[in-house]
């Protein structure tokens, strides 16, 4: 695995880069107090877990866990976003938090096991999801609407070893960093009904300008600025 560059090396290469990484994000996007770092932590693994850009991994799991994130959490996203940005991505991500959890005397006990007892079900809303989804696209990909329903939202999202707030708070995140709008709406709702305020939506997105790209964040800004005036009224 090819290691990230140290500041010097990284100076000699593109001195304007360095002084962006140490002055911009390091001391100052990252202390910003409309997020907290346990959350930046999220946002940030989330895109480089999706995005299977896996050299700066090992500082960002790191930093996750000094910033909050316990191992069970960190296990739950890497399976989360198994679903939400492919398989292999996760398989990749799983290579490398690896060793991290070793170094730290991280073992099975402090992760959840693949079986555990879910979190209650919302039947009224998860039915009326299920509907609208079998409606749509059930004559399309059968298939998938039945692990959607039977997998996805019945099982994994259920899992309680990761808040419904921040199962939410890395979908939104891997989707506005890939450039899939058309499910930012649906889950953006769902992680205001989960708990994620305007504030931090709108911090979010700041933290993702500089992890997923400009260019992706002013494509979902139509969109947050949409759900977000429709909540308000």
């Amino acid at each position: 695995m090819q290691e990230p560059l140290s500041q010097a090396a990284l100076k000699s290469v593109s001195p304007a880069f360095e002084r962006y990484t140490n002055e911009t994000l390091l001391d100052g996007l990252w202390k910003r107090p409309q997020l907290s770092p346990r959350d930046r932590s999220i946002v940030t693994l989330s895109v480089l877990i999706a995005r299977n850009q896996t050299i700066e991994m090992p500082f960002h799991f790191r930093l996750a866990l000094d910033n909050g994130v316990n191992p069970a959490e960190l296990a739950e996203m890497i399976a989360h976003l198994a679903f939400y940005s492919g398989w292999a991505n996760a398989t990749a991500a799983s290579a490398i938090v690896k060793p991290i959890f070793d170094e730290r005397d991280i073992g099975p006990d402090q992760i959840s096991p693949a079986d555990v007892a879910l979190l209650p079900l919302n039947e009224a809303a998860e039915k009326q999801r299920a509907q609208m989804v079998a409606e749509n696209f059930g004559a399309v990909a059968p298939g998938v609407v039945q692990y959607t329903t039977d997998i996805l939202f019945r099982d994994l999202w259920l899992r309680p070893g990761l808040a419904p707030r921040d199962r939410s708070l890395v979908t939104v995140s891997a989707l506005v960093a890939n450039g899939q709008t058309a499910q930012i709406p649906y889950h953006l709702n769902r992680a205001m009904d989960n708990g994620l305020t305007r504030n931090e939506a709108s911090e979010v997105l700041t933290q993702l300008a500089f992890y997923a790209g400009w260019p992706n964040v002013f494509s979902a800004m139509p969109v947050f600025k949409d759900v977000l005036a429709k909540r308000a009224t």
